[in-house]
């Protein structure tokens, strides 16, 4: 852990400042769910830094784990190394051991988990174990056919990492970087066929987890074709109720 002698006051300062404007923040615990490429990964830093929620990427967390040598990320490291899919329980473990870090005291967004039913199941049993539930379910509904133009129209300078959209942020020339004029390209999973395969593996595993939540009166439906800005303020609403 740091010296707090060798932080820089400002840093301390502007800390001290956001612990106590997050102190009047309600706790909320978040589930983001929508297909690929309806939004969800630029609204949830808006409501984290809102909110002041931590964000759990279960995949980014299941690196974390294995990286730092945890009890759960020896075992999750045993069963990639055998091929097999890390367990739901092992996850759902990984889940429960973050949310006792302080960045997790005010709540979470929980990204990309749960995939399935069982996994939704198994996540509200942990969560109430620890006297709590979800709060909130944002579901980022939006048509397939929007979600194609959406996604097989991006395209990226590699070296910069500037993006680009054939229809709502065209490069001046086509195929080309504005700034060096080298080759713009498509990345693997922006293509039509990958995302056809994604879709029909959100529809038929993910779409059930919806419906499992609905039933429980805390999904809230987010017109996701709407952009950016429009959304962040439809979030605003649905969380402030």
């Amino acid at each position: 852990m740091a010296n707090l002698e060798d932080v820089p006051t400002t840093d301390l300062f502007s800390e001290v400042l956001r612990r106590m404007k997050c102190a009047t923040k309600p706790d909320k615990r978040l589930i983001l769910v929508g297909p690929p490429g309806s939004g969800k990964g630029t609204q949830s830093p808006i409501i984290k830094d809102e909110y002041c929620l931590c964000h759990l990427a279960t995949g980014d967390m299941l690196r974390a784990a294995v990286a730092a040598k945890t009890p759960l990320g020896i075992k999750a490291k045993e069963a990639m190394e055998k091929g097999e899919l890390v367990s739901d329980d092992l996850v759902v473990g990984i889940i429960d051991d973050a949310l006792k870090k302080p960045s997790c005291q005010k709540g979470f967004i929980l990204d990309g988990f749960p995939r399935t039913v069982v996994q939704a199941q198994k996540l509200d049993e942990m969560l109430k174990n620890r006297g709590v539930k979800v709060d909130k379910v944002l579901n980022f509904a939006v048509d397939d056919r929007i979600l194609e133009e959406r996604i097989t129209g991006r395209w990226i300078h590699p070296s910069s990492g500037r993006s680009y959209h054939t229809k709502f942020a065209p490069p001046k020339v086509p195929g080309v970087d504005d700034a060096t004029g080298e080759p713009l390209i498509q990345r693997k999973d922006d293509t039509a066929e990958v995302l056809k395969s994604r879709l029909e593996a959100f529809h038929k595993q993910t779409e059930p987890v919806i419906d499992y939540y609905t039933k429980k009166g805390v999904v809230a439906n987010l017109p996701a074709e709407k952009s950016p800005k429009e959304v962040t303020v439809e979030v605003q609403k649905v969380l402030s109720s």
